[in-house]
């Protein structure tokens, strides 16, 4: 025997260490849920938030607290009392964002009281949100200026010296926030200011390609600025919806946004209704779009 082939044998009694099973892509991951394009926010675009879901009797129908961020990334906690909190942005992603959601979910729930779970690998295919959330009731959204979901508030004198370095962690972390609320009166819409600069990112419900087709036809005709020197500046692809992205003038604050939205919405409703060809103009002005997508 070849010494290749006799490095090739297993040894006896050994059998291989059989191997995960891969999940799928899923373009769309949260489609089907109630407040899908909220969702796809706390996922994407909002640094600090808190979603209340239940789970089906199933699944124990007990309540779960969706965030965006825990500390050191851990995908989630289960506190003292058995609460459990759950992370959407995490470090480490599968071709499904639901799939992995789910998977931290039902992993914390089984986790002993005061643990925290951290990715150590990506799950196999198995229960998505769709099949453990219960979708009659509606997720209950917060937007936070900070990680004050953090602090457990039943945490007692004993365990004070937990709860400062808890503190202390969102402190340093207030800095890296980029101050972000939703739009009064307009679903799915969020204000931001970067920097020295204020934006508003609207996460579309619509399937992609059928947004991109009206909003091509509302930017061919110089009708995509919300309001004069509020200008469109791009669009990007999240979690399989669109995000369109507006800079706006210096100084805009959330609360002045609600009437130019909604009139962009009208004339969004418009262009989706209209089920002619793109014109030539319009072909154009989609490619520009859909070719320069912006990272913000």
């Amino acid at each position: 025997m070849s010494k290749k082939k006799r490095h090739g044998r297993r040894p006896a009694g050994k059998s291989a260490k059989p191997r995960k099973q891969s999940i799928e892509f899923v373009a769309r991951p949260f489609a089907g849920l109630p407040a899908e394009e909220d969702l796809v926010a706390m996922a994407q675009i909002i640094p600090a938030a808190t979603a209340t879901v239940r789970l089906t009797k199933e699944y124990g129908g007990g309540q779960v607290q969706l965030v965006t961020l825990l500390p050191e990334f851990v995908q989630g906690i289960k506190r003292a009392d058995g609460e459990v909190l759950v992370a959407m942005q995490t470090a480490m992603h599968s071709g499904d964002a639901s799939r992995d959601v789910a998977a931290a979910v039902l992993a914390a729930i089984d986790l002993p009281e005061g643990q925290a779970l951290r990715a150590d690998s990506l799950p196999e295919p198995g229960p998505r949100l769709q099949d453990i959330l219960d979708t009659a009731e509606p997720p209950v959204i917060s937007v936070r200026e900070t990680f004050d979901f953090w602090v457990d508030p039943r945490v007692g004198a004993g365990d004070a010296q937990s709860r400062q370095a808890i503190e202390e962690a969102i402190e340093r972390a207030k800095d890296e926030i980029a101050p972000t609320r939703p739009v009064p009166g307009v679903e799915h819409a969020y204000w931001c200011r970067l920097g020295a600069k204020e934006f508003v990112r609207w996460v579309r419900g619509e399937d992609e390609d059928e947004f991109f087709n009206a909003f091509a036809r509302i930017h061919s005709a110089r009708q995509s600025d919300l309001e004069e020197g509020a200008r469109f500046v791009g669009a990007f692809r999240a979690n399989g919806l669109a995000i369109p992205v507006w800079e706006l003038v210096p100084g805009t604050e959330a609360e002045e946004l609600t009437e130019p939205l909604r009139a962009m919405g009208e004339r969004l409703d418009a262009a989706l209704a209209d089920e002619s060809p793109l014109s030539p103009e319009d072909r154009r002005a989609k490619a520009g779009i859909i070719s320069r997508q912006v990272n913000l």
